[in-house]
């Protein structure tokens, strides 16, 4: 399908929103502090917080700039707030009220007359009325002013960034990291908002993209700080559907409680107030947006939040942690406290669904023993240990190779694991009030790491075979964007052949591009990667994730009408070409010539195109019928065809018969797959290269270092691809006899019998065509 990266809207449909629309604020706060924002009607939305230690400061925030939406969906960034009032009703509870010190606090952050950086504190109190706790509060920014009573310093309306209202609880202390005397939750309501005067209104993306048929992935750990209708609006806006993978994160989501000197998952599995009532909304939303949600899980918990025997180590005792920073661990299916914590979290997500009266679809997401980045495996946590006999042989490293004892440790493993997601599964499905769906996610480029080809055992366990689960889902970023396809298919095949899902009950996951740097390389992959799952049959495919996707302006388009016509007949042109045939090679080259009369001379081309002239070929008149049959048949220029050219149709010279070694088309790295068949004029380090598209699939040789390989498939327009990627440094060469793809030059041709029967022989041009790649 099509695709471009959007930096901006071009002429696509806009409309007007209200500054200061509910959807489009935001809330900030450090951990382990934790905050949501939702909205509760086109005027009004709720915050609610749940706060640890005396410093922990909320801010709710709305930005000039537009940073979290697509190119396409975004508002217009207008840091001119002269002359406009915006105007709410507050409503609080539990946190410090209007009128006390610290009390909810306007920062705005822009700059002065001059230009120079500053940051205003507006009190709300002395522009509301009504109680501390409920008041009307109107701000006209050309008339604010900062400081704890009015006179203050005004401030400058005309040039700011950003603004966030501040909430603390009851004993805020600034810079504290002393814990409050109890947890803290609270809220606060703002409704009836209004913005008015000269800048109360702001342009906005406003497309709806054609339905393309891929849906979406993301989590909760990229968009807490956003409002669910925010999100929502978002896939519709892109051409999203059907159903969202929801992953519901590994750092905001649960509940904490004082444990061991610190601040820890509470043991029973509760979530934070602000995570429910933020997928209370999300649900509800997608519900009445005509998405499904498939609720994901994962055994991946903050470091800092996880009580310490839950954690999968190594046999040195050492935690698993992830590249993260800070990092997060990985839960030992072993510990049954952590299993049963995991269990709760995830049927509290199960109510969450049904309440919004959503079908129960539930996706375990990448379970698994960690490897760190030396090859050790995670097994070893006095859990496991336990499991496992007490005493399990060692591994040092799974890339080293391992004897009967440790595979059948490995073997175990995977009977473990194995048996947690299936107590999971039963107690998912147990909980739901009718059917559930449930999903198994697997990231292949970990699971059947080559650097490590006994870890599937432990990592892929046959306990996960079909019908283990209603759907597999897989994954393969890293690969995918790092062009290992070899790896990815060879991936696919594998696991077909070990958990025997139907491709009809299987997904694929498409991402992600961390570094923006990346994008226009990596999209193009992403892409690429689901339409091929297209080819493969793959019937639901995702893109992960919703946040690089808006970034870097991701936009994929659907295919609209009927197929079109083919644009090439894959047939050979019918009559044999004589020697009388003309062939012209041609180059476009600019030539300027100075005033001295030296040249200089650029080549537009790098590679020649061929004209041919076939007429004096046609040997007679039933020939001549022929030939207008096939020009009609091709629709004139309109579709290309084959030509065997008589002076160069081989890889050995121009005529010769191939072999194996004729020509160099790569240069193994030990991930590339793939490899074009081309054919080089000349010698030295910079002959022409003519890339070959239409070889004869019969004639193809290859050979690797010089050894024949058939350990390759032939694809269109003379691609190779091996099953498994070639080595570093190795040399892949090919023979081959190939034809050139040309068309009829001209929309017609002139054909005289008379003429033809005095011996003049008709001019039939044809052209070369170019290829894409």
């Amino acid at each position: 399908m099509a695709y471009w990266l959007a930096d901006e809207r071009r002429n696509q449909e806009t409309s007007f929103i209200q500054r200061f629309d509910p959807r489009f604020w935001t809330v900030n706060f450090p951990r382990p502090a934790m905050a949501s924002v939702i909205t509760t009607s086109a005027d009004s939305m709720q915050i609610d917080i749940e706060l640890h230690n005396e410093g922990e400061l909320v801010g709710l925030i709305w930005d000039s700039v537009d940073r979290l939406d697509h190119p396409l969906l975004a508002y217009e960034t207008n840091r001119d707030y002269s002359n406009t009032l915006l105007s709410f009703r507050w409503q609080s509870q539990g946190i410090i009220p209007l009128d006390a010190v610290n009390g909810p606090t306007l920062t705005i952050e822009g700059r002065d007359a001059t230009g120079s950086a500053r940051t205003w504190f507006v009190r709300l109190w002395n522009y509301a009325t009504g109680s501390p706790t409920d008041a009307k509060i109107s701000l006209a920014f050309s008339d604010l002013e900062s400081g704890f009573t009015l006179p203050g310093d005004p401030v400058y309306p005309a040039d700011i960034d950003r603004m966030f209202i501040s909430l603390v609880a009851p004993g805020y202390v600034a810079d504290s990291s002393e814990p409050l005397p109890q947890r803290f939750n609270g809220q606060v309501t703002m409704s009836d908002i209004v913005s008015d005067g000269r800048f109360g209104m702001l342009e906005i993306g406003d497309v709806r993209l054609p339905i393309h048929g891929e849906r979406m992935a993301t989590a909760y750990d990229d968009g807490y700080d956003q409002t669910p209708e925010r999100l929502i609006r978002s896939l519709v806006g892109l051409g999203y559907r059907e159903d969202l993978v929801h992953y519901v994160g590994m750092s905001h989501f649960m509940r904490l409680a004082p444990l061991s000197g610190g601040l820890q998952v509470e043991t029973t599995g509760t979530l934070c107030e602000p995570a429910d009532a933020w997928h209370r909304n999300f649900f509800e939303r997608a519900a009445e947006n005509g998405f499904e949600v498939i609720a994901s899980i994962s055994y991946e918990l903050f470091d800092d939040f996880c009580p310490e025997e839950w954690k999968q180590r190594t046999h040195s005792g050492e935690p698993a942690l992830t590249g993260w920073v800070p990092p997060s661990t990985l839960l030992s299916p072993a510990n049954s406290e952590a299993m049963s914590w995991l269990q709760s979290c995830a049927l509290q997500f199960v109510s969450l669904l049904e309440l919004a009266n959503l079908p129960v679809r539930f996706q375990i997401g990448e379970p698994w023993w960690w490897t760190t980045s030396d090859g050790a495996i995670c097994l070893y946590d006095s859990a496991a240990v336990d499991a496992f006999g007490g005493s399990p042989p060692l591994i040092d490293d799974m890339r080293q190779p391992l004897d009967p004892d440790q595979i059948a440790l490995l073997d175990q493993a995977g009977a473990l694991l194995a048996q947690s997601t299936t107590d999971l599964v039963q107690a998912i499905r147990s909980s739901a009030y009718g059917s559930a769906e449930l999903l198994l996610l697997a990231f292949t480029p970990t699971v059947l790491d080559p650097k490590m080809p006994e870890l599937y055992r432990a990592n892929l366990p046959d306990g996960w075979a079909s019908p283990a689960f209603d759907r597999l889902q897989l994954e393969d970023y890293d690969w995918l964007t790092g062009g290992k396809d070899a790896l990815r298919r060879a991936a696919y095949a594998f696991v077909d052949a070990r958990l025997q899902y139907a491709l009809e009950d299987q997904d694929y996951l498409a991402g992600f591009v961390l570094d923006p740097a990346d994008a226009e390389t990596f999209w193009e992959r992403i892409d690429a990667g689901m339409d091929e799952a297209i080819g493969r049959a793959i019937p639901r495919r995702y893109v992960w994730a919703l946040p690089q996707v808006n970034r870097d302006g991701y936009t994929r388009l659907p295919s609209f009408g009927e197929p079109p016509m083919d644009a090439f007949d894959d047939v050979l042109y019918p009559f044999p070409l004589g020697r009388s045939t003309a062939v012209a090679p041609e180059f476009s080259t600019s030539i300027t010539v100075t005033a001295s009369g030296y040249e200089r001379r650029n080549s537009l081309w790098s590679d020649a195109r061929v004209h041919f002239d076939v007429g004096p070929g046609i040997r007679s008149e039933n020939e001549l019928s022929e030939l207008i049959a096939f020009f009609r048949a091709q629709r004139g220029p309109a579709q290309g065809f084959r030509i065997s050219d008589p002076f160069d149709h081989s890889s050995n010279g121009m005529t010769g018969t191939p072999t194996m070694t004729d020509q160099l088309i790569g240069v193994g790295d030990g991930q590339t797959a793939d490899f074009q068949l081309k054919k080089s004029y000349g010698s030295g380090s910079e002959p022409q290269v003519r890339p070959i598209t239409r070889p004869r699939s019969e004639s193809v040789l290859v050979s690797i270092d010089g050894v024949p390989s058939s350990d390759w498939v032939l694809h269109d327009r003379g691609k190779i691809t091996f099953a498994s990627a070639p080595s570093p440094g190795s040399e892949i060469r090919a023979g081959f006899l190939f034809d050139v793809p040309v068309r009829f030059a001209e929309d017609r041709i002139d054909i005289s019998s008379v003429n033809f029967e005095a011996g003049e022989a008709p001019s039939v041009p044809l052209i070369e065509l170019r290829e894409e790649l």
